[in-house]
């Protein structure tokens, strides 16, 4: 999979805002969290983009994110809880699309997936 181009303003905004002070995988990880739980507007819709094997979504899929997983769930990425098929389940957001949410929202889930895209880790 190819690296997403480099994009100056987005860097600038997740270094100063989403791991500002974070020195090691675990303050990364919790700075992404807070950052994410702080901008994200629930409920949302969200459509699924992405099959992986950990989550039950299929490509295409609309679903109503209802908030961030606990932070335990968040050590090693970042997921969403979500009501699914009369379930309850967590799911990565790295596979979900917000669909007419707030900006904030928007712009911190693309802030995600250019951090996934870029190939970054905690």
């Amino acid at each position: 999979m190819a690296r997403l181009k480099e994009n100056k303003a987005r860097e600038r905004r997740i270094e100063m805002e989403a791991v500002v002070d974070a020195y090691n995988s675990e303050e990364r990880a919790m700075g992404w969290y807070y950052y994410l739980e702080e901008r994200l507007k629930f409920p949302f819709k969200a459509r699924c983009t992405s099959k992986r094997e950990i989550s039950p979504l299929r490509v295409g899929e609309d679903v109503d994110v209802m908030g961030m997983a606990s932070e335990q769930e968040c050590e090693s990425e970042m997921f969403v809880r979500l009501r699914w098929r009369r379930a309850k389940v967590a799911v990565p957001l790295s596979q979900l699309e917000p669909l007419a949410a707030e900006p904030n929202t928007t712009e911190a889930v693309a802030d995600w997936h250019y951090w996934v895209g870029r190939g970054y880790e905690f």
